[in-house]
């Protein structure tokens, strides 16, 4: 009988839920430290009745126990001060949820989804890479699925898009990366629907199972391309990441084989073979306007390489991780962006990469960063279905809703911004066979940090 608005009861809900398991956790605690007591307790009365054949006086005993009862107080301010910590952050994380907001899910695939990216020029369109051997591109406002590309033999690990022209650059665990020319046509954008007024039944992907996308699916039913442009195939292994360097006249890949290659993109020449870690590559990223690389690895470290100069090509190693560096990206600026499987994310300054200029400590295994070139927000997607938004000092601006209802059901891979378009400016994929576009009311965001 509540007059509340379904969506602001479900918040309520889910905020409440978060607060009494805190106070669970506490009261376990609680009578964890109480019971730690009694035992310190029973043993000083033990230990009084045994030394020197005697019993303490009573006021060594006292001191003795009063001694160990301060640092047990101290311990039980230090829990309850942590736990009161975890409360306020639920209570900020609830208060950012209202400027992140749902707005489409783009449906199709028929395995989990590894990367996504947007185009820089017109057709504006979502492109994304899937386990299920194929990749698509999406009508951003529609969530319509425009085109299939079925030309890899194994999963397609990542997709990005040429600078100026309609190719696409998809690397895949064939052992090869592929360019390819798409075209599409954008279909007629429906009336704008007023989204503040959807409710969370409107927006309930919940009944949906995960079988829910075998056999045919949406992509199937579109135009399909089948064959590469160009076809690079060097690598001895898994090629896992692929980007254009600025210009779009040479990519780089990342493989498992250990190796980055560089190839010339009109001759499909094998110019550089980039050696030097000792386990396999995890991602590859390129200076936005410099001819600079990044590669990350399994070896816990990240590579910078530098071709400024055609007769140098120095690489610079950076230890700052202790797991697998899961993916390494530039900003904009003059900044090195770098996220671990040790549950870290390290932003690094290109002029003094000695050591990182923030250090942000998460709860689970960071996948794929992006970082808003405008904003300088970074977006870490995690292996426990979080997507939370940092800035690059490493102070917490959001947290993206994850409910039955809303965000995704399972890992969280890859993130990445689109700033051109001010309503549906980032996207996420996920092992759940689904990427999302969310509204991410940045304004806001930096009004409240």
């Amino acid at each position: 009988d509540s007059k509340l608005p379904l969506s602001l009861r479900s918040n309520l809900l889910d905020l409440f839920g978060q607060i009494e398991r805190e106070f669970e956790n506490l009261y376990i605690e609680n009578l964890e430290l109480r019971r730690e007591i009694d035992t310190l307790n029973e043993r000083l009365l033990s230990e009084g009745q045994t030394i020197d054949g005697g019993e303490l006086s009573k006021g060594a005993l006292k001191a003795k126990a009063s001694h160990s009862t301060s640092q047990l107080s101290q311990k039980l301010m230090t829990t309850y001060k942590a736990s009161t910590s975890k409360i306020v952050s639920s209570f900020k994380a609830t208060t950012s949820r209202a400027v992140c907001q749902i707005l489409r899910e783009y449906v199709g695939h028929r395995d989990g989804i590894w990367d996504l990216a947007v185009t820089r020029n017109s057709p504006v369109v979502l492109g994304t890479a899937s386990a299920d051997h194929s990749a698509a591109l999406w009508s951003i406002e529609t969530g319509k699925c425009l085109l299939r590309y079925a030309g890899h033999a194994g999963s397609v690990n990542s997709i990005k898009f040429h600078p100026t022209e309609q190719m696409a650059l998809t690397a895949s665990g064939d052992q090869t990366a592929h360019i390819w020319r798409y075209m599409v046509q954008l279909p007629v954008i429906p009336p704008l629907a007023d989204i503040s007024a959807l409710c969370d039944d409107e927006l309930d992907f919940s009944d949906r199972e995960d079988g829910d996308g075998d056999g045919e699916g949406p992509c199937s039913e579109v135009p399909t391309i089948r064959v590469a442009t160009t076809t690079l195939k060097s690598h001895q292994g898994v090629v896992i990441a692929a980007d254009w360097l600025v210009g779009g006249k040479q990519v780089v890949t990342a493989s498992w084989d250990r190796a980055a290659n560089l190839y010339e993109v009109e001759t499909s020449e094998l110019v550089h073979t980039l050696t030097g870690h000792d386990q396999e590559l995890t991602h590859c990223c390129t200076h936005p306007s410099q001819r600079l690389v990044v590669t990350s690895s399994r070896d816990t470290t990240f590579r910078l390489w530098d071709f400024r100069d055609p007769s140098i090509h120095s690489v610079n190693v950076f230890q700052g991780h202790t797991d697998t560096v899961t993916s390494a990206v530039f900003t904009v600026g003059d900044n090195v962006v770098s996220g671990s499987d040790d549950r870290t994310v390290k932003v690094w300054d290109l002029k003094n990469m000695r050591s990182p200029i923030a250090t942000i400590r998460t709860d689970s295994a960071v996948n794929r960063i992006s970082v808003s070139a405008n904003q300088r927000i970074i977006a870490l997607p995690h292996d426990n279905r979080q997507v939370r938004l940092f800035d690059m000092t490493g102070v917490r601006l959001a947290r993206l809703p994850r409910s039955n209802r809303q965000g995704h059901r399972r890992m969280v891979c890859c993130s990445v911004w689109n700033e051109e378009n001010a309503s549906c400016n980032l996207f996420t994929c996920g092992f759940d066979r689904q990427a999302i576009g969310w509204n991410i009311n940045i304004p806001a965001l930096l009004q409240e940090k």
